[in-house]
């Protein structure tokens, strides 16, 4: 036993959540609902401890990357980043659009008029560019307000910042800053033990997700899963040649991008992910002051995956309908949708609230998003994989853009510290 444990450390954390994957189908398919129930706990404290990391990782990153830009650098670095992440989301819905219409998944298929679906209410943009501004900061980390702890984590961070630049305040500032540094320090320790146990959370995860799904849903429903599954290949295809166009090596990035991309499609979770995201960011040797910012944020707003989901899904439902969507539906689609992915930042079960919202706007019956639901965790699972990758794109492409080289091998904290001062 215990020789099995060394191998099991000793081996890649890649390697190590590939098999955890392959075994949970496995699993998932032979030992039914009753061992997925078995295993479920396990899957649970997966999330937890990756939820227990998000708080005191977005805030001593942020504040530390804060302390470590170059003068004038925030600002750009930020105009850069949601730039980046609103012209991404856009052209995921082209591209969803695109694709959808190329194999018209739904063609041939009724409308069930007995099927019926709760929307959550949508809190729109106004209340989540509010929701920016907690008004209390222990109730937004109590709560994971992303937005309410990166904009914490940026005034406190730039105010420190302002203390070591003043000659009264240089010294005490200094103190701080060396202790908000050791609390990040401890944070990535912690994260690296959490590591070593993501393997037996996807593997608890997936064999809990496909027994509740199995196979009867994904064939029912197949033409849209597999519609869905080749738009997102196709984006990831555009991000190779984005990452190409700015000099990004895409071996370099892969060999660090694949876990968190394994971990998300497990999970189902971007916010969830995000320690492990951050710990590939750091690991191709991106400055803090640039992933500190980028990451939270991206996990917060940036869903390109969900982008190309609402897109076939608004295909898909027209078709269903036998309404085929003209030029001007598509426009009001990667419009409306660009805007209402930033309007449902942060909202459990965004996905369907963003479904449900463009489907009212656009005039698509909102009875077939409760067929949507049917397949929610399959469609889902590819969704979240390509949001966390969108956002560790955007992070390298604007590290690029900044002068800033990714590392051609793994970089540890003290190198990547060494080297970016």
């Amino acid at each position: 036993m215990k020789r099995i444990w060394k191998a099991y450390f000793q081996a890649s954390l890649i390697l190590r959540v590939t098999i955890a994957l392959v075994l949970g189908v496995v699993v998932g398919l032979v030992g039914g609902e009753t061992v997925a129930a078995w295993l479920a706990p396990l899957g649970d404290l997966l999330l937890r401890l990756l939820t227990f990391l998000i708080v005191p990782i977005v805030l001593f990153t942020l504040m530390v990357g804060v302390n470590q830009s170059r003068e004038g650098s925030a600002g750009r670095i930020g105009g850069k980043v949601l730039g980046y992440y609103l012209a991404s989301s856009a052209l995921a819905i082209m591209v969803g659009l695109t694709v959808a219409t190329l194999f018209s998944p739904g063609s041939g298929m009724t409308l069930d008029e007995d099927a019926s679906f709760s929307v959550p209410d949508n809190p729109g943009v106004v209340d989540t560019l509010l929701n920016i501004v907690p008004n209390n900061i222990i109730g937004a980390f109590s709560e994971l307000n992303m937005l309410g702890i990166i904009f914490t984590a940026l005034v406190f961070g730039i105010a420190l910042l302002k203390m070591r630049q003043s000659a009264r305040q240089h010294a005490m500032g200094e103190r701080l800053y060396e202790v908000i540094e050791s609390l990040n320090e401890v944070t990535l320790k912690v994260m690296s033990g959490v590591l070593h146990y993501v393997p037996i959370g996807v593997f608890a995860i997936v064999a809990e997700t496909v027994s509740r799904q199995g196979l009867e849903t994904l064939l029912s429903l197949g033409d849209m899963v597999v519609v869905l599954y080749i738009a997102l290949a196709a984006h990831l295809l555009i991000y190779c040649g984005i990452m190409s166009l700015f000099g990004v090596k895409l071996r370099t990035f892969f060999r660090e991008a694949r876990t968190p991309m394994l971990t998300a499609f497990a999970t189902q979770s971007s916010s969830g992910t995000l320690p492990i995201t951050v710990n590939a960011a750091r690991r191709l040797g991106i400055s803090k002051s640039i992933y500190g910012f980028s990451l939270p944020l991206g996990a917060t707003l940036n869903m390109d995956g969900a982008a190309i989901r609402i897109a076939i899904s608004a295909v898909f439902a027209a078709n269903v309908i036998g309404a085929p969507l003209d030029f001007i539906s598509m426009v009001q689609i990667v419009l409306i949708g660009t805007l209402v992915s930033i309007g449902t930042a942060g909202v459990p079960g965004a996905g369907i609230i963003m479904i449900a919202t463009v489907f009212a706007q656009v005039g698509l019956p909102i009875e077939t998003v409760a067929l949507l639901t049917a397949i929610d965790a399959l469609v889902g699972m590819g969704c979240t994989a390509l949001n966390v990758t969108g956002d560790l794109v955007g992070t390298s492409v604007i590290a690029r853009s900044e002068g800033e080289s990714l590392s051609e091998e793994p970089a540890d904290e003290a190198t990547v510290a060494a080297a970016k001062g």
